[in-house]
């Protein structure tokens, strides 16, 4: 599979909250960052991130794309359910096939036009 199909595919586990599909395309040694999270481990972000989806009214893809050699840009848009529609941009190395560190860069608010 190639990293941009892995990135989608943990994504899509993510959202369902497959909880199973996610951890196996997650590396055991896997970092995560975000301006809420330092370099978290995958135990700290299954505990504190992957159980946040039910926040969401909805989130989709709008690019998945190779950033050169293991790694993928993706960007991203959601609605929370209490309001506000917001994009992220992630940065994601991906090796033999598994997710082994991502970097969130929080986006604004988008403008509804």
């Amino acid at each position: 599979m190639a990293n941009v199909d892995v990135v989608r595919a943990c994504m899509e586990s993510c959202l369902a909250q497959d909880r199973d599909t996610a951890d196996r395309l997650i590396a055991e040694d896997f970092v995560f960052t975000s301006p809420q999270d330092d370099h978290i481990d995958k135990a700290a972000f299954f505990e504190r991130c992957f159980p946040t989806v039910d926040r969401l009214r909805f989130q989709k893809v709008l690019e998945a794309v190779p950033a050169g050699g293991d790694d993928v840009f993706l960007l991203y848009e959601y609605e929370l359910k209490t309001g506000g529609r917001y994009r992220n941009v992630e940065l994601i190395t991906v090796r033999d096939g598994r997710l082994t560190e991502t970097q969130v860069f929080f986006g604004g608010r988008v403008r509804e036009t």
